[in-house]
This record gives C-alpha cells, sequence and structure tokens, in this order.
C-alpha cells in the first residue's frame, strides 16, 4: 500500500477535483462569477507548479553536467545523442501519422453542428516564433542566470554539456572537487523533489476543480466526437510505443510501465509534462537506467520528442479542415506531416507550444487559423491526454537507448532487494 500511496492519492484528488468542481459549476451559473471562484482553485495548481518550476532547472544543470563527466569523453556524448535524435525522429513520424490516418478514418469534425468563427478571427498566439532564427536563438543561450531563471531547458543543457567536456578535460585537482560537488547535489536536488511532489495532490485537486468550475461537464458532450477520436489515437499511440519498448526491454517493460504509473498520472492531472520531469527521473533510476544516460537524455527528450504534442497536431489540423469542409489531398497531407515534423523541433520553451504549431501550419495550407478558437475552450482536456503520452514517449527512450549502450542493469537495485 505504501508504494502505491502516491498513485491513490493522485486518483483521490482528480476525484475530488472534479466533484467540487462540479458542484462550484452548478452553483455559480454565471461565467464571471465562476471564473471568480476558479481562480482560487487555480491558486493551489499555481503554487504547486512553481514550486516544480524552481527545482527543474538546478536538477536538469546538475544532471547533465554528472551525465557528461560520468561518460567521461566526447565521443560516448556523440554516440548516444545520436541514437536518441534518431529514436526521437522515428517516434515523432509515427506519431504524426497515426494522428493524420486516424482523423481520416474517424472524421471526427464531421457533423458538428457549431457556431464556426471569422476566418479571419486572430489568436493571442506567437506564431512569430516558428522560424529558423527563434530557433537558433533558443537553443544557445546568451546568460547562464537568465538560463536558469526562464527554466530554459534546451539552453542549460547546452551551457552544462559545455562545462561538462571542459570538466572532462581537466585533470586538476579543482576539476575534480567540481566535479564531485556537482555530483553530490543530484541526490539534494532528488530529496528537494520528494518535498514538492508531496504536495502533487493538492495541486492536482486546484487544477481539476478550477477546470470544471468554468467548462462543467457539459462540454465534454458538445465535443464527444472529437475528445474521443483523439484518445483513441492516444491509446493507440501508447500501444506502438509499448510495443517498441517490449523489443527493447522485453518482459522489464512491465516494471517500467508500473515504475512510470506515477508520474504519468502526475502529467495528467496538471495537463503538465514539466510537473512529471522530476518524478521520471527518480524512477528512471528505480529501473537500473545509469544516471550519467537519464541526465543527458532526459533533458534532450523533453525538448525533442514530444508524441503527444505530434500526434495533437496532426489530429487537430485535419479535423479544422473538416469542420470547415475544406478537403486537403493525400499529397498536402504528407507535406503538412512534414512541415510539422520540422516546425515542432523548435518550440522548446514556446508558450503553448502545439498551438502555436498548429496556427503557424494552418495557413500554409489555406486553411483558417481560426479554427483553434473551436479547440481552445477545451485545450486543457486535450494537454491533459498529450502531457501524458510526452512522458511515455520521453521515458521509453531514454529505457530504450539505454538498452542499446548496454548500459542499462538487467536487475534494478529494488527488484534485487526483492
Amino acid at each position: 500500500m505504501k508504494a502505491n500511496s502516491p498513485t491513490r492519492n493522485i486518483l483521490i484528488a482528480m476525484i475530488l477535483g472534479l466533484a467540487v468542481g462540479y458542484v462550484c459549476h452548478l452553483n455559480y451559473p454565471d461565467p464571471d462569477a465562476a471564473k471568480h471562484v476558479a481562480g482560487y482553485f487555480s491558486l493551489l495548481a499555481d503554487i504547486f507548479l512553481r514550486l516544480v518550476k524552481m527545482i527543474i532547472a538546478p536538477l536538469v544543470f546538475a544532471t547533465v553536467v554528472s551525465g557528461v563527466t560520468g561518460l567521461g569523453d566526447a565521443k560516448a556524448v556523440g554516440r548516444i545523442g545520436l541514437k536518441g535524435f534518431v529514436w526521437f525522429i522515428v517516434a515523432s513520424l509515427i506519431s504524426l501519422l497515426l494522428g493524420m490516418v486516424m482523423a481520416g478514418l474517424l472524421q471526427p469534425g464531421s457533423g458538428l453542428h457549431l457556431a464556426l468563427p471569422q476566418a479571419d478571427a486572430t489568436l493571442d498566439l506567437k506564431t512569430s516564433a516558428m522560424n529558423l532564427k527563434d530557433f537558433v536563438t533558443q537553443v544557445f543561450p546568451k546568460s547562464f542566470f537568465e538560463a536558469m531563471a526562464n527554466n530554459s531547458i534546451l539552453q542549460i543543457l547546452v551551457f552544462a554539456l559545455f562545462l561538462g567536456f571542459a570538466l572532462v578535460s581537466l585533470k586538476e585537482r579543482t576539476a575534480n572537487t567540481i566535479i564531485q560537488l556537482i555530483d553530490e547535489m543530484v541526490p539534494v536536488m532528488l530529496r528537494v523533489t520528494d518535498y514538492v511532489m508531496s504536495l502533487a495532490p493538492v495541486g492536482i485537486f486546484g487544477a481539476i476543480a478550477a477546470v470544471i468550475t468554468t467548462q462543467g461537464l457539459g462540454v465534454l458532450t458538445t465535443y464527444g466526437k472529437f475528445l474521443g477520436g483523439y484518445y483513441v489515437c492516444l491509446v493507440l499511440l501508447w500501444a506502438i510505443l509499448a510495443g517498441a519498448a517490449f523489443v527493447m526491454l522485453g518482459s522489464r517493460t512491465l516494471r517500467l510501465l508500473k515504475l512510470l504509473r506515477d508520474p504519468i498520472l502526475l502529467a495528467f492531472s496538471t495537463a503538465s509534462s514539466e510537473a512529471a520531469f522530476p518524478r521520471v527521473m527518480e524512477n528512471m533510476r528505480r529501473f537500473g537506467v545509469p544516471d550519467k544516460i537519464t541526465g543527458f537524455l532526459l533533458p534532450l527528450g523533453y525538448s525533442f520528442n514530444l508524441d503527444g504534442s505530434m500526434i495533437y497536431q496532426a489530429f487537430a489540423s485535419l479535423f479544422i479542415a473538416q469542420i470547415y469542409g475544406i478537403n486537403l489531398s493525400l499529397t498536402q497531407q504528407i507535406t503538412m506531416l512534414l512541415v510539422m515534423m520540422l516546425s515542432s523541433k523548435g518550440i522548446a520553451g514556446v508558450p503553448r507550444a502545439s498551438l502555436v504549431v498548429v496556427a503557424a501550419v494552418l495557413p500554409m495550407f489555406g486553411l483558417p487559423e481560426a479554427g483553434l478558437l473551436l479547440i481552445m475552450g477545451i485545450d486543457q482536456f486535450l494537454d491533459m491526454g498529450r502531457s501524458a503520452t510526452n512522458v511515455l514517449g520521453v521515458s521509453i527512450a531514454t529505457a530504450a537507448v539505454a538498452k542499446m549502450e548496454g548500459a542499462i542493469e538487467e536487475e534494478a537495485p529494488e527488484e534485487a532487494a526483492a
């Protein structure tokens, strides 16, 4: 029971959030009043997510530097990074293709009688971030402290790689002292993580209650076909990812999935894959993946391997085309898939990244960007699924690459003790 208590507490918090949010929605039918009440619930979620953001930057920095110094040379880092990127690209293509195929089969936008927004309606999304210049700019930090303050994982990763290589190249006693200090920083940050994660049920309760207070449960009925089709896609993608994991890890796949249950629920209930990052890192260690590989690949995967976001982009784009009655040829759909594949690799750190990619790509194919207004109201429910899927995809990729390297422990310490 003790081992299952985090998952149990998260489920209880979700149920309580649904119940309390629904009662508040019934008692505050006025949208402004409901929004005011939801603000108090959101405060709980915001505090929890702020605490999570507080620990991510130092945790990523310490684990990446420790990972690079543990690997020992640039060749090992390059080899592992290349294997990781190949996995990321293949997984991204499969996710996009699955979203496209399922949108074509299920036709989620057909038969929905919704008031369509004006095609020239504007969105408050920074699609200007979708260009090569901004992507290159956000990859390389101009200040380490600014990157830490903004939780820019990709920028922290770049600086940590430079520092790690510098420490490896030096043989002086000073370098060893710094390496030892950073290595000892990792367990300290993991302990801080435990303290923060003990507040997860409170944050989850607040997040769920706030959404249901303002949206109610009726929105799930109106968009039932779209939401149902989207989650069917996610289930199929989960099956594919689990199958790939079984090919690489064999019977230990069940052990991995069991360890991922808690962080996946955390990501789902908070609609934030970032919130699950510390717990994923901890559970990768429990599974037997060396810290030096986890510390390098996990931040990289969080920037480049967002399978849930990929499938959402393809499914949402074709949904908008269908609801406006615009037919896209197979060639156009494949081209859209490739454009999204390239565009999405530059969205690390962009607010509401998946929506930004879709908003930027739609006009390229004659689709009204305003169509996103139809699903922005239920984006919280969509984000829950894609965040959980992102966590699953990144975790499986990390474990698979560790297995390719022959570095994964065949019997994790906990299993040996059992």
